[in-house]
């Protein structure tokens, strides 16, 4: 039997995606497959929310600029340090590396959570490509405070695209790349070109000229608060740690040929969560300038985030495609992802079905805007929610050997639940969130202190708990 005969039998017992195996050697891929990926994920949907947002939180010239830098080069190491390291030193996905190591049972919550979560996040995003299909159709846009969907219009839309992005997602990884790299370019252009023309419109000629509009940036809009440098650079940071730090896109970088690949991320750091977020920002500024916005501040309400008209305003019936564009390379591998956890959770469905069940609870979450509009929250509690898990594969790869640790203990054990993950994840997570609610300290602030202090605790806990292999396994 040859080797292609072997992978071929591989795929076919792992649903065509090597779900409960590791990547076959003939399956890897270049660093050029990440690269599109990325740059479409990251310069997509959701920057076109972001950048406006920054805007109603007052913050800065220099700490917008300046705090990115910083937090998206500290996103790109912990993607190219932590999670490519891993990921091709076992090739297996988030959800079966954690299975190893925390026990069927407790993955199963995690996978559940993980995977609504994902969906969520697709949702807001079918709902930043509607604002753009509606605006043909003369649709009234989501309020910066809606939370339920505002009319029947918008209803059909949401479904339509939302079954759409479904259907690109359930082809899986190999559709995903290369949606991603077609559309990536159009995307970034578009960007580029929204950025240009804004410049213009605020009448912006010199980087002097651009440093005294902005400066010291204003108040906070109603409901936000003023962000400061920290606050730009942990959130821009943690934006995506479920991802990195909550090793999350070990199910993408198991495919690749070498650790080296997680460099690609940059792409979409300082494409997207960089020049786009400005990019973005300055179109929002634009429409701050209207007798429309003007009224509404004046009564003391934040005005409407829309990216839709938004870029429709600045380039056109090319800003419509591109934010339809930017909406799907954000939802495809997010719901790809969010697919596979809960493959994890139903392993006798396939990969495409589980796949379609993941879009639709998307879909179903894109009709209300509130996952949107309340973006910057979402991002933050996501990737703290998450983050303290991953912590557990990082510290288990790096220091479990050092600290005693038997490696993959459930799995060695044939655990349902390990308890010593259950209580890191809970104690870290829990209480650090209990602080942010009591006193009021950004959610960003303790991402870091509660990923460290899962991942200390879980060293701890399991070397108090674990036995030698060979010897007899306690409970």
């Amino acid at each position: 039997m040859t080797q292609f005969d072997i992978d071929e039998q591989i795929e076919e017992l792992a649903g065509g995606e090597f779900e409960r195996q590791p990547v076959p050697q003939s399956r890897l891929k270049s660093w050029k497959s990440f690269l599109g990926m990325y740059a479409g994920e990251h310069a997509a949907g959701t920057e076109f929310v972001i950048g406006p947002l920054f805007l109603t939180t007052g913050v800065s010239a220099f700490d917008l600029i300046i705090g990115l830098l910083v937090g998206n080069l500290l996103a790109v190491l912990s993607w190219r340090y932590l999670t490519a390291e891993i990921a091709v030193k076992h090739r297996l996905t988030l959800y079966y590396h954690l299975e190893k190591i925390c026990g069927k049972k407790l993955v199963v919550g995690y996978n559940l959570a993980n995977g609504i979560l994902f969906c969520f996040l697709a949702g807001a995003m079918i709902t930043v490509s509607a604002t753009a299909v509606g605006v043909p159709f003369d649709m009234a846009m989501p309020k910066l405070t809606d939370t339920m969907p505002n009319s029947l219009t918008w209803v059909l839309i949401v479904l339509v695209i939302g079954a759409v992005i479904s259907l690109i997602a359930a082809r899986g990884y190999e559709t995903v790349s290369k949606a991603a790299n077609w559309m990536s370019p159009v995307i970034v252009l578009a960007f580029v070109a929204c950025g240009v023309v804004a410049l213009g419109q605020l009448g912006i000629g010199s980087f002097g000229e651009f440093w005294e509009i902005w400066g010291e940036g204003s108040e906070p809009f109603p409901g936000q608060i003023k962000y400061t440098f920290w606050h730009v650079v942990l959130w821009s940071w943690f934006a995506n740690a479920a991802m990195h730090i909550g090793m999350s896109d070990l199910s993408v970088f198991r495919f690749a040929k070498k650790a080296s690949s997680g460099w690609t991320t940059a792409a979409g750091m300082y494409v997207g969560h960089y020049m786009a977020w400005i990019a973005a920002a300055l179109l929002y500024a634009v429409y701050l300038r209207t007798p429309e916005a003007q009224e509404l501040l004046g009564l003391g309400q934040a005005p409407t985030v829309a990216p839709g008209p938004l870029a429709y305003n600045a380039i056109g019936v090319f800003g419509i495609i591109a934010v339809v564009l930017a909406g799907w390379t954000t939802a495809n591998p997010t719901i790809y992802r969010a697919g596979l956890a809960f493959q994890a959770i139903l392993p006798k469905l396939s990969t495409f079905w589980v796949t379609i069940l993941a879009g639709g609870v998307a879909t179903a979450a894109g009709l209300f805007p509130a996952f949107a509009m309340k973006l910057l929250d979402f991002v933050a509690l996501y990737g703290f929610i998450l983050a303290p898990v991953g912590a557990v594969i990082a510290f288990e790869h790096f220091f479990g050997k050092r600290a005693g640790i038997v490696p993959n203990y459930a799995e060695y054990h044939n655990l349902g639940i390990n308890r010593a993950v259950l209580l890191a994840w809970i104690i870290s997570a829990g209480g650090f969130y209990l602080l942010s609610v009591t006193q009021g300290i950004f959610l960003s602030f303790l991402t870091l202190p509660a990923w460290i202090l899962s991942g200390l605790l879980f060293l701890w806990l399991s070397r108090m708990a674990h036995v030698k292999p060979g010897a007899a396994a306690a409970g």
